[in-house]
């Protein structure tokens, strides 16, 4: 499928409606509708950030009690010495 060839004139329409559709969208919400849409999106890109961070937090976390389990071993080898 990756060796197909795509219509060029398909691609140019799709582009052109691609290029118009988001501005002619917002021109005809209502302002009450685009504070939605607009609210919405924030929200979204929010909770992709929130995720990232949880992400971060979890790997710190285990690279953390990693560490410390090592340290934990070490200590027990010495004190049996």
């Amino acid at each position: 499928m990756a060796n197909r060839k795509k219509n060029a004139a398909a691609v140019a329409l799709g582009r052109l409606g691609g290029l118009k559709g988001g501005k002619a969208r917002a021109r005809k919400l209502s302002a009450e509708q685009l504070r939605e849409s607009a609210r919405k999106a924030a929200l979204a890109r929010w909770d992709g950030y929130q995720a990232a961070v949880k992400k971060r937090k979890e790997s710190a976390r285990k690279v953390l009690l990693t560490r410390w389990e090592t340290y934990r071993t070490a200590v027990k080898r010495r004190k049996k010495r």
